[in-house]
């Protein structure tokens, strides 16, 4: 049972976070308790993140993180992508043609995932290196964003500036701090790296339980969006093609410098609560959905990758 468990513990915990919202919407709760379990989830949350990261790094040494040439292949795709779409964004007459290219346009500019060390490090990837690109494509969706945003969304009435320490401010705690911290844990417990090699499902575990929370979210979006069916299949179809062309490109990329599972993650697996945010903060803000539907496409592209990698003995 516990292996059953564990082979199927993607989809599983993308079941039980959305099952767990609609439970949670059926139940008489009141206005108050609800909205203390949204804020709650926005606490939990980066918490699983922080502690996630922390076990990871503990096993990653700094000289482990090493700039690469398809980092800059991956940077230069990603963003010559983003500026594409929102050229083409110009000249979009009909609003489910400016709407699809706003969604795919916010899914090319949305940085890596920080747990994407996690799951790359599962895969059997180098998660040293996926590390130093998630910092680097942090910063340039810092600075990209700020300057795509108010082409596309004029109204938004937010300075470059301003923008781009808001993303900073959100993002980087959640990347540098674990890394000193870990650094320091290597420091003063030597032998913690080697508990870890022995137990090294524990980061995974606990993404699946922040996993479950994010679908939860996801599937809370995606409920209380008002839309009508062609508009929700426009933007489900502008994340999904973004997540299959980045994973496959990024991937393609990698081969060539012999790490194809790392460049993989790095393009597709996003921060999609950044998306999310971004989306309902700067653009029109139905195309934070776009986020949402791209966290369900990333996470069942990453479930069958790990039932690829290590299938169930039979």
């Amino acid at each position: 049972m516990v292996k059953w468990l564990k082979n199927r513990a993607l989809p599983l915990s993308m079941l039980t976070g959305s099952a767990s919202y609609f439970i949670c919407r059926c139940l008489p709760l009141s206005s108050s308790v609800r909205g203390m379990l949204t804020e709650g989830v926005g606490y939990v949350q980066p918490a699983l993140i922080f502690f996630m990261l922390t076990l990871t790094f503990c096993r990653i040494r700094l000289s482990d993180m090493r700039l690469k040439g398809w980092q800059a292949v991956a940077l230069a795709f990603q963003a010559g992508i983003a500026v594409l779409l929102c050229l083409l964004h110009q000249t979009a007459e009909s609003t489910e043609s400016r709407l699809f290219m706003q969604s795919a346009m916010l899914c090319f500019l949305c940085p890596t995932a920080t747990a994407a060390a996690v799951v790359t490090a599962k895969l059997g990837g180098n998660a040293g290196t996926l590390t130093a690109y998630t910092m680097l494509v942090n910063l340039g969706a810092a600075v990209l964003i700020p300057t795509l945003v108010p082409i596309v969304n004029p109204a938004g009435g937010i300075s470059f500036w301003l923008s781009f320490w808001l993303i900073i401010r959100r993002v980087f705690p959640l990347l540098i701090c674990p890394l000193l911290i870990a650094y320091l844990l290597r420091r003063l417990f030597p032998r913690l790296p080697g508990f870890l090699d022995r137990h090294p499902d524990l980061p995974f575990h606990l993404w699946t339980l922040s996993l479950a929370l994010a679908i939860a979210v996801t599937t809370r979006i995606i409920v209380h969006a008002e839309m009508t069916p062609a508009v929700c299949l426009t933007i489900a179809l502008a994340s999904a093609l973004a997540c299959a062309a980045q994973f496959a490109v990024g991937r393609k990329i990698g081969r060539r410098y012999g790490e194809a599972v790392t460049a993989g993650q790095a393009c597709g697996q996003k921060n999609t609560i950044l998306a999310i945010w971004v989306g309902y903060s700067f653009l029109d803000p139905l195309t934070a959905l776009a986020g949402g539907f791209y966290s369900i496409w990333h996470n069942v592209y990453n479930a069958w990758q790990l039932y690829k990698f290590n299938p169930p003995k039979r």
